[in-house]
């Protein structure tokens, strides 16, 4: 199953469109990849991931531990985050996006240390995905409110 849906993703077959279930995983292997950018992956960055996972799709904790799982194996097998965004962009809407970003920020600050590849990759991801610089710093802004973090 994750051999298909990579291969789907990077565009190495012929194989359908992803779905919305599948596009939701690809999102999930995205935070499951920026958690893992800093070369540390804290329980606090898995817990911020499930509950996000909850919250996007109204899962249980343990549905949205089982989808992080199911991204964990997903992402570790993902060369390619361009290939992987452009499945994603084609999949969700420009508002929602925008909503990816936040949760990569969401991620990027749940263990208070925004690390600068976790920056880095946020970037590709929001210019990928269609969202300028200042539209990113505008929702890592409101992200850092939400959580009760410094300006």
């Amino acid at each position: 199953m994750f051999r298909d849906l990579l291969a789907r993703l990077t565009g190495e077959t012929q194989a359908p469109e992803l779905d919305g279930e599948d596009a939701e995983l690809a999102i999930a292997a995205l935070l499951v990849r920026l958690a893992r950018s800093d070369d540390t992956y804290r329980e606090v960055e898995k817990a911020r991931i499930d509950r996000i996972l909850a919250c996007r799709r109204g899962l249980s904790p343990t549905e949205a531990a089982a989808r992080r799982a199911e991204a964990e194996e997903l992402e570790a097998g993902a060369s390619d985050t361009v290939r992987f965004t452009r499945q994603i962009k084609e999949r969700i809407g420009l508002e929602d996006r925008a909503g990816v970003i936040a949760a990569m920020w969401e991620v990027a600050y749940a263990d208070a240390q925004r690390g600068p590849d976790e920056e880095s990759l946020i970037r590709l991801v929001a210019s990928l995905l269609g969202i300028t610089d200042r539209e990113s710093a505008e929702i890592r802004q409101q992200v850092k409110a939400r959580m009760g973090l410094a300006p």
